[in-house]
């Protein structure tokens, strides 16, 4: 065994002795009437309470476009892009809800655009254009809102892969671009990285889902030991998307396998054991590399179970910033930096690593990145919603002039344009 191996099970037994105290410190958070903030966070957004500064309009859509693909699929309910069922649930029975729209400062569209799933339960975003041109010309039909904006005050969530090019190939999403109808609106995606085409100025990034209820109910006692160095369970080749290699998470995860898989205080597997939940909670360190797209539930996962979240991915944008204080709580490694990760992690000081176990610790950053049902207040939705109202009041160039409408309804790929 060489000295860095020595050091990182230095690190380990440190790490769990401090955990049989760290519930007593992970009270160091303070409290007001509306939810938690952690001192030091980089903004004020969880002590921020939306209700009272804006008001959404949510339309009443035919149920083809929402909850009859729901109905027709309910797996729509459990995986990584169902934010945009619990956003539209939460809608509904929120405070900010007006069902006057001439009061209303956004107006949200609620359109499922992940609920055509294949057989093995994933979505595909093939007919997600035509649904989504059919919900705003009928918006645009039934009600005048729409055209005096074209769009500009109203928001939709796009959790695909690649947001609002609505593919689950990047090549493909990025030559298709945008949905141009969106080209004014605000984007409630998943998708987050800097300087890429299908990621929209002004949209507010979010965690994917990950269900509260289910990772609750595997919670192990407070004080289990973390036993385990560095955790990920995944894939590390895609070889049916491709085949030669290379391309499936820009080579990250592949260098993750080749570089550690023998490593002793690396845990790490293609095998996703039925113990995956209550292997975080033992994990010190949680892998969370980039995929086709840079993010995966791992990241909430990770943050839920106090495992300290390892970010491979260049330029990623995280969800919340100012709600999450993600440098604090994460270790953040460039993706050509991976095969020196063991060398990276076993140097962080262990009072670094127990100030971020510490952080992950409190209920506020651990609801900032869930959508529970009902709705809390500091949860993702909640995050949402500031995000909504810090965009307020409109400028003024969000209104359009008498006459002054560019609506084009036959831009897109010609697929799109078939009548849904």
């Amino acid at each position: 065994m060489n000295m860095r191996q020595v050091f990182a099970i230095a690190i380990l037994a440190a790490t769990a002795a401090a955990v049989l105290f760290l519930g007593s410190e992970a009270q160091e958070v303070k409290q007001d009437h509306h939810t938690e903030r952690i001192s030091g966070s980089a903004g004020n957004v969880l002590e921020d309470d939306p209700v009272g500064r804006l008001k959404v309009y949510v339309y009443d859509l035919p149920a083809r476009y929402n909850t009859a693909l729901l109905e027709k699929d309910p797996r729509c309910l459990t995986h990584m892009f169902a934010a945009e069922v619990f956003v539209h649930r939460s809608l509904l029975s929120s405070a900010v809800r007006t069902l006057d729209p001439e009061e209303a400062d956004w107006f949200f569209v609620p359109v499922y655009t992940t609920c055509d799933l294949t057989s093995s339960g994933h979505p595909m975003p093939f007919d997600s254009p035509r649904m989504m041109r059919g919900a705003i010309r009928l918006v645009a039909e039934r009600w005048p809102h729409w055209n005096r904006s074209e769009g500009a005050d109203h928001f939709f969530v796009t959790p695909h892969d690649f947001g609002a090019c609505f593919h689950f190939k990047e090549e493909k999403a990025v030559a298709r671009g945008i949905l141009p109808l969106l080209r004014r609106a605000t984007l409630v995606q998943t998708f987050g990285q800097r300087r890429h085409a299908c990621l929209k100025g002004g949209s507010i990034t979010v965690p994917p889902y990950a269900p509260p209820a289910r990772m609750e109910a595997r919670r192990l006692p407070p004080g289990t030991p973390r036993s385990v160095f560095a955790y990920f369970r995944g894939l590390f080749y895609d070889a049916g998307n491709d085949p030669e290699g290379g391309r499936y998470a820009r080579g990250a995860r592949a260098s993750v396998w080749e570089n550690f898989r023998s490593s002793p205080v690396f845990d790490i597997s293609a095998e996703r054991p039925a113990t995956y939940y209550e292997d975080m909670q033992r994990a010190v360190f949680c892998l969370c590399p980039l995929g086709w797209a840079p993010w995966s539930p791992r990241l909430v996962e990770a943050v839920v179970f106090g495992c300290i979240p390892v970010v491979i991915a260049d330029g990623i944008v995280l969800p919340f910033a100012d709600a999450i204080p993600w440098a604090d709580v994460g270790v953040f490694v460039a993706e050509e930096d991976v095969p020196r990760l063991d060398t990276i992690l076993t140097s962080i000081p262990p009072e670094v690593v127990l100030r971020k176990q510490r952080l992950l610790a409190s209920p506020a950053v651990k609801r900032a990145v869930l959508f529970p049902q009902p709705a809390q207040p500091g949860d993702a939705f909640h995050q949402i919603l500031n995000g909504l109202a810090r965009k307020l009041p409109h400028g003024d160039g969000v209104f359009l002039r008498p006459g002054q409408t560019v609506l084009n309804w036959t831009a897109g790929p010609p697929g799109d344009l078939k009548p849904w």
